[in-house]
C-alpha cells in the first residue's frame, strides 16, 4: 500500500516541477514572438508578398519563421512526450487532471503564437509537412488533454 503522505509530496514536487518548466517554456515561446513579430513589422496586410520585401527584410522573416517553426516542433514533441508521461503516472485522477489542465493551459497560450505560422506569412509559401505534421499532433496532444480533464478515464471500464 502507497503512502499516502509520500504520494502527496511527490505529487506537489511534480506539480511544481511542471509550473516551473512551463513558465521557462512559455516564456521561450514570448521571446520567439517578440522577434517574429519585429521581423514582419514590413507590413499590416497578410499573407504579403514575398517580391516587394527587400532582400534583408525576406531573409530576417525567413530566419525569423524557421526559428518559430522549429519552436513549435520541438514544443509539440516534448507535450505529446509530458501528456504520456502523466498518463501513466499512479497519481489520483483529481491530481491528474490538475497537471493536464495546467498543460492545457499553456498549450492554449502557446498556439496563439504559434498560429502566426499561418497568418503572419508570405502568399506564396512552399509546402511544409513537417509543419503540418506537427500541427496535426499538437491538435491531437491538446484533445487528448481535454478529454482526461473531462474525465475520459472515469468511462472506461474497469478490469
Amino acid at each position: 500500500m502507497t503512502d499516502p503522505a509520500a504520494a502527496s509530496a511527490a505529487f506537489d514536487k511534480a506539480r511544481n516541477g511542471l509550473w516551473a518548466s512551463l513558465q521557462k517554456h512559455l516564456s521561450t515561446v514570448y521571446a520567439a514572438e517578440k522577434d517574429f513579430r519585429a521581423a514582419t513589422r514590413f507590413t499590416d496586410t497578410f499573407p504579403f508578398s514575398a517580391a516587394s520585401l527587400e532582400p534583408q527584410q525576406l531573409l530576417d522573416y525567413q530566419h525569423q519563421r524557421a526559428v518559430l517553426r522549429d519552436l513549435y516542433v520541438d514544443e509539440t514533441s516534448q507535450l505529446d512526450s509530458l501528456v504520456k508521461a502523466v498518463r501513466l503516472k499512479s497519481y489520483q485522477e483529481d491530481d491528474k487532471k490538475l497537471l493536464f489542465l495546467m498543460i492545457l493551459g499553456y498549450m492554449d497560450l502557446a498556439e496563439t503564437v504559434f498560429a502566426l505560422l499561418d497568418t503572419h506569412r508570405p502568399t506564396k509559401l512552399e509546402p511544409d509537412e513537417e509543419l503540418e505534421e506537427a500541427a496535426a499532433r499538437f491538435e491531437r496532444v491538446r484533445n487528448f488533454t481535454r478529454l482526461n480533464i473531462r474525465g475520459l478515464g472515469s468511462l472506461l471500464p474497469r478490469l
